[in-house]
């Protein structure tokens, strides 16, 4: 019996882009709380390190490459985890792409639809593969990592945004889809965190000063500090949570100012 909710034990996570950032974080985390995880994101080098880290820590990671754009990659995924480890049950889809920043108007469809793919289509494409034997054991738990980004305006990441404000539908559909068969779906939103994805807005010290200004908790976010979150949804301790999100932010899109 479980002494706690947050008890992972006897689960397997498949973690999209957990090689760094909050996907590491991520895993990490699971793998501590008792899963038993697959590390995947499109460098293999960079996934098994992080995989010898878990494994030396006492944990069970695997290491599956995965270029999510990919479709018959994100098929090899799930097959391979299922084959490896004999099933899934949290699904985390953190891996994105944001290859343009500037003015909206002015993306060429090439990016566009990269990030559309990268951000949505790959996240449907994960689902479709990992759902349907959650649902045949009547509990599985998919987490969708989203962003602020799909709350608000940008006037340099609003095709990001876009990808991102989808991924909270895409959320509330699934859920209500699948929840009458024991399958929960949720997002989480996180604000800015210092992560190498999003370098370029935290390592800019004058739009970092303002973002910090107008965020009550007055800094960004760290991996870890998001990868709480992740695990409450894919954890027992959410089991009547279905097709929210949750945004850990440091209260920058409560601020008045």
């Amino acid at each position: 019996m479980k002494s706690t909710p947050f008890d992972l034990s006897g689960t397997v996570a498949v973690i999209t882009g957990s090689s760094r950032g909050i996907g590491r974080s991520s895993a990490e985390l699971l793998a501590k709380l008792g899963a038993k995880v697959v590390i995947s994101s499109r460098k293999a080098d960079a996934c098994h390190a992080v995989a010898e880290g878990i494994n030396k820590s006492g944990g069970d990671a695997h290491v599956i490459p995965c270029n999510i754009s990919r479709h018959d990659e994100v098929k090899a995924l799930i097959a391979g985890a299922t084959k490896h480890y004999g099933k899934v049950d949290i699904l985390v889809c953190n891996a994105a792409v944001n290859p343009y920043y500037g003015p909206l108007l002015d993306i060429s469809d090439e990016a566009f639809d990269k990030i559309m793919g990268s951000n949505v289509k790959s996240n449907i494409w994960l689902c479709a593969e990992a759902v349907p034997q959650m649902a045949a054991r009547g509990k599985g738990s998919v987490v969708i990592v989203s962003s602020i980004g799909g709350l608000r305006g940008s006037t340099v990441i609003g095709a990001y945004g876009i990808s991102k404000a989808a991924d909270f539908a895409l959320c509330r559909s699934l859920a209500g889809e699948w929840g009458p068969k024991g399958v929960r779906v949720n997002c989480v939103a996180p604000g800015l965190v210092k992560t190498d994805f999003a370098r370029a807005l935290w390592e800019d010290e004058e739009r970092l000063k303002r973002r910090t200004a107008g965020t009550p908790l007055r800094r960004i976010g760290e991996p870890d500090e998001i990868a709480g979150a992740v695990a409450y949804l894919a954890s027992d301790a959410s089991t009547f949570m279905t097709g929210q999100t949750i945004v850990v932010d440091g209260g920058v899109t409560t601020a008045s100012v």
